[in-house]
């Protein structure tokens, strides 16, 4: 007794293509294979009786692999999509990571800077105090020489006046010792 999927030599062997196998393809193409399927078993000169009884069992044959193919899909669409997930979430876990470094980093970049236009500003106002320290010994060495000379202008006066007392005192000695040796 032959079984009723095996095929007879004058009949063509039917080949499934890869289109036919896909479970992602849609219900209605899968239902026209199907329905193709069933025909070509039809078409092949079996009574209908036994036509019928072979296109019960081909067609639960059929839905068992499609079953069978379509759960296999899905859990392979399950541990893709898994792993989409995961390769998603460390994705998301580093772009964090970098946004807290990078905002991290921007707080140490404002505080540097602070610091560097204070030390600036300390640098400038060192330079200007040092200046003005300069300035400041200057101006008092001057007006200790200003002082200096006005104390030698001072002596320098009256060393003119008692000079010019003594030439006077001296010409009326002279003036007089003139009377008194005539």
């Amino acid at each position: 007794m032959s079984s009723p999927l095996s095929h007879s030599k004058d009949q063509p062997r039917i080949r499934k293509s890869l289109s036919d196998s896909c479970p992602a393809s849609s219900s209605a193409s899968t239902k026209s294979l199907r329905h193709e399927r069933l025909s070509r078993l039809g078409s092949s000169g079996v009574s209908d009786v036994s036509n019928d009884a072979s296109t019960n069992h081909a067609e639960s044959y059929f839905l068992r692999r499609e079953n069978r193919l379509s759960a296999k899909k899905k859990a392979e669409e399950e541990t893709m999509n898994s792993d989409y997930k995961k390769m998603y979430e460390k994705a998301l876990a580093t772009n964090q990571r970098l946004k807290s470094r990078l905002e991290t980093s921007k707080q140490e970049l404002a505080m540097i800077q602070d610091q560097l236009q204070k030390a600036q500003k300390e640098k400038s106002s060192d330079c200007g105090s040092n200046v003005l320290e300069a300035e400041k010994k200057e101006s008092w060495s001057l007006k200790k020489r200003i002082s200096d000379m006005e104390e030698q202008l001072k002596v320098k006066a009256e060393l003119k006046m008692e000079n010019q007392r003594l030439k006077d005192e001296n010409g009326a000695l002279i003036r007089v010792i003139t009377k008194l040796s005539k």
